[in-house]
């Protein structure tokens, strides 16, 4: 059995997609989610999927941290960002080596780096009149956005699409693509 930890931010619509995605899977088990936000939605979802789910502070987080030894001695196959908006210390990154994937709501490396998630990249696509958006599923390094491409997804969006729209139909795409993406990610290995 391969084993998954996820990350999230906010309320975690992936997180739940993704646990529904794998339950009851033959090789495949979510072990648990991890927030940094005490109050995240994500949790009351979890807990209604009763899947456990952690939040922790910030100087849990940092290199060398309580954190990164319960990761270690959890021994994932793969941890997924699905919504975490923090970026991962240099310790966690050398310590999982292409065990760490994120999404990003836009097709890198075009609206990606710090302060670019969520609103922030619908907006900006929007303004830029952009023919196309999408996702980006990508290893994990020691800067936002930059890691190795694993698979990118697109969709059109009009000019009057809102940046609303444009965030409706990306999160399509996160919710139809990243589960698939992250169980081939865990059949190659």
């Amino acid at each position: 059995m391969k084993h998954i930890i996820l990350f999230a931010s906010g309320s975690g619509t992936n997180v739940e997609n993704i646990i529904k995605y794998f339950e009851g899977h033959s090789a495949i088990a979510i072990s648990c989610v991890f927030t940094n936000k005490r109050d995240a939605f994500v949790i009351d979802r979890c807990n209604a999927m009763g899947v456990p789910a952690f939040s922790f502070n910030g100087p849990a987080f940092k290199d060398d941290s309580i954190l990164l030894k319960i990761l270690k001695s959890l021994q994932p196959d793969l941890i997924v960002l699905a919504g975490f908006l923090r970026k991962i210390p240099t310790e966690m990154v050398a310590a999982f080596p292409k065990k760490i994937i994120n999404i990003h709501p836009a097709l890198l490396p075009k609206y990606g780096g710090k302060g670019m998630y969520g609103k922030h990249v619908h907006k900006a696509v929007k303004a830029n009149k952009e023919t196309e958006s999408g996702i980006t599923v990508h290893f994990v390094n020691d800067h936002y956005d930059e890691g190795a491409i694993i698979e990118q997804r697109s969709v059109k969006i009009t000019s009057s699409d809102s940046a609303d729209e444009i965030a409706r139909k990306v999160q399509e795409l996160e919710h139809l693509h990243f589960p698939r993406i992250i169980e081939a990610i865990l059949s190659e290995n």
